[in-house]
């Protein structure tokens, strides 16, 4: 593409809009996007396919910006290119409940992809875009009919690059060899308490050609024929995820160029002035666009208008020649679940066994009717149980990588197509919490598979037995977390989030659990409910014995015991908190009696139960960290058993 002066005025309006939303809100970050218009221009001007009439376009090119305190910018763009933010929505820049918040939020403004700010995680996501991207081109496209094939570009800073987020993000990149994948390395060489060279003085150029990438260095960030010659040669790179490093100049123009004040401070208004005069800017009103800008950001707009038509035709023609494939096409597109996923007069399981070993099971029989479900483990598919078996290429394999997997997941889920899962220790969750957090502030339906759930890991001793994760990821808004007492409170588990659509976390166990068999009818109507009576006595009831998961199994041994002594007790399993919430007051009042007495057990941090059930109720949960020892001695040894929690019920009925 041949660029010329009317271009850089087109940069200049997204510099000069960029800093009026920063000074009207006298509050934002105006050195990137002082620095880095020119980048994000170059790829949006020549490169990207996008459309603003329809933002969700299937095969559009995603733009995420990862360096989201840069938001002004990206605001800019989407305002010039039509995507429906208006002037006014600029002038509201930070303020409440506007279109144009402190940082980029899917969902919240069209055009945004993803949502970013805290750092690395934009890059992450666009590595899960890129990968879903390669994997539906695989199981869609035919060589007649391209149906996807899309780019995926991010805009990174330094601070992206510190982060381990983007090590673990990057090599998996390399290796999984995302060759639609680029990044627009925004090299300034500044970071909020100065130069990077305080703490931050390795070669990137190095380290990203160890990760196997292409590596293209840009000297001057300010030249758009050089950036777009660049992005032609990542373009052409198709092995290879590539990396243009591209030599920029923070706050660019302004009276506080490349000084590290200009990161995160508003400019004063006699310092806009400055640098809309060392701009040449043609006027000093705020959020002023020139008509020669204006033209020619409706041109390209118009052009990516006229790609995503084209690829309609080519929508039309695939159905026509391939229906069957572009049945599959809808249904994945679309996360379509059968309504006959599960035959009710299906026996799955006839033994005891962990749940984990049951999800497992469960992957693979979801796999024929889901063609979407894909996803692995951070190198534990052994003991998550989270292989496929019988399509092992719809295994990924994350590698030691907690944080980068729960992002990528991210990226994919948003991307559409696929269900993507992936499973650690639910100890490790902790690696990956930022990720799981913007899962649930994006409404992203990833689904996260936690095993090893508890005390019950046993040996490998407190290092690896989770006590107060299962709560905290509860704490998180917006986060379904599920915790199945038995194999078939597992697959209705697994059902409730592919149909929820959902951020979930499955905290699946590694000891083996009894099954409920007798039961099923209760449980496939109750655990989307999130808790529910598991079952009732023939006489009037005296207590309440509730639990999640593995310790279920602890009631009836605690029931069978309360009734020698002529106690009846109700059996009320909870699988989750969040979607016992969810339903109307007259079901919670079915499930826990008010005015009832009430135990509750769980092999975690008890904080939280009272808040759920109400009062009087009393908790047996697991207040310090675990012990080295098999389970059930370590249960016994922390109070988790059939008899204390018969003798806390005996102490309420009396």
């Amino acid at each position: 593409m041949k660029f010329d002066t009317t271009d850089t005025l087109c940069v200049n309006t997204l510099r000069t809009l960029s800093i009026d939303m920063v000074g009207q809100a006298d509050s934002g970050h105006p050195g990137l996007p002082l620095g880095a218009a020119p980048l994000a221009y170059a790829v949006w001007a020549g490169h990207l396919k996008f459309s603003p009439s329809d933002p969700d376009w299937l095969d559009r090119d995603r733009f995420v910006l990862s360096a989201g305190h840069g938001s002004s910018l990206l605001y800019a763009m989407l305002h010039m290119y039509g995507f429906g933010l208006g002037a006014e929505d600029l002038k509201k820049f930070r303020q409440l409940d506007s279109l144009t918040p402190g940082h980029p939020e899917r969902g919240h403004t069209r055009g945004v992809e993803t949502t970013t700010g805290p750092l690395g995680q934009g890059f992450a996501n666009a590595v899960g875009l890129a990968l879903a991207e390669k994997l539906l081109a695989v199981k869609l496209n035919t060589p007649e009919f391209p149906l996807l094939d899309h780019f995926t570009y991010v805009l990174a800073g330094d601070g992206d690059l510190m982060e381990g987020l983007s090590y673990e993000a990057a090599s998996l990149a390399g290796t999984m060899k995302l060759g639609k994948l680029i990044c627009l390395y925004d090299s300034n060489g500044i970071t909020i308490e100065g130069s990077t060279d305080l703490a931050f003085t390795e070669d990137v150029k190095k380290r990203f050609l160890a990760q196997e990438w292409q590596v293209i260095e840009v000297t001057d960030g300010n030249d758009l024929a050089e950036l777009d010659a660049a992005i032609k040669k990542a373009r052409r790179e198709t092995e290879k995820p590539s990396i243009i490093i591209a030599r920029t100049h923070i706050g660019w123009a302004s009276p506080k160029q490349d000084k590290n004040s200009v990161h995160g401070e508003p400019l004063k208004p006699e310092e806009i002035l400055a640098t809309k005069a060392k701009l040449d800017w043609p006027s000093t009103e705020p959020f002023f666009v020139p008509e020669e800008a204006k033209i020619r950001f409706e041109e390209q707009a118009a052009a990516g208008e006229k790609g995503r038509k084209r690829w309609l035709k080519i929508w039309e023609k695939y159905s026509q020649t391939l229906p069957e494939k572009a049945e599959l096409a809808k249904a994945m597109l679309g996360r379509e679940i059968p309504e006959n996923l599960f035959k009710p007069e299906d026996s799955f399981f006839d033994k005891p066994q962990a749940t984990r070993e049951a999800s497992g099971k469960v992957i693979n029989l979801m796999a024929e009717k889901l063609p979407g479900l894909t996803g692995g483990s951070a190198d534990l598919g052994p003991s998550t149980k989270t292989d496929f078996t019988r399509e092992p290429e719809r295994t990924l394999h994350f590698g030691i990588r907690e944080h980068a997997m729960g992002a990528v997941l991210n990226g994919m889920a948003i991307h559409g197509g696929l269900i993507p899962f992936g499973a650690t220790f639910l100890v490790f969750s902790d690696y990956m919490r930022p990720a799981l957090r913007l899962a649930a502030l994006m409404s992203a339906p990833a689904i996260f598979v936690f095993t090893h759930d508890s005390i019950g890991v046993g040996e490998d001793g407190p290092t690896h037995q989770p006590v107060e994760q299962l709560m905290s990821l509860r704490l998180i808004p917006g986060l379904l977390v599920l915790r199945p007492a038995d194999a078939w409170e597992t697959l209705h588990a697994w059902e409730t989030v592919v149909r929820l659509k959902r951020p979930a976390c499955l905290a699946l166990s590694r000891q083996k659990l009894p099954l409920l068999t007798q039961y099923r009818e209760k449980i496939a109507a109750g655990v989307a409910r999130g808790a529910y009576l598991l079952r009732g006595p023939s006489t009037t009831p005296s207590v309440e014995l509730i639990a999640s998961g593995s310790e279920v199994a602890l009631l009836f041994e605690a029931a069978a015991l309360l009734e020698k002594d002529g106690i009846a007790a109700r059996i009320i399993s909870v699988p989750s908190f969040e979607l016992f919430r969810e339903q109307d007051q007259a079901y919670r009042d079915s499930v826990f009696t008010p005015g009832l007495p009430k135990v509750a057990v769980e092999a975690g941090r008890s904080i939280g139960w009272r808040d759920l059930i109400g009062h009087p109720v009393t908790v047996l949960g697991v207040e310090t960290f675990g012990k080295s020892a098999p389970a059930g001695q370590i249960y016994s040894a922390l109070g988790l058993t059939a008899g204390e929690i018969a003798a806390a019920a005996k102490k309420l009925v009396k």
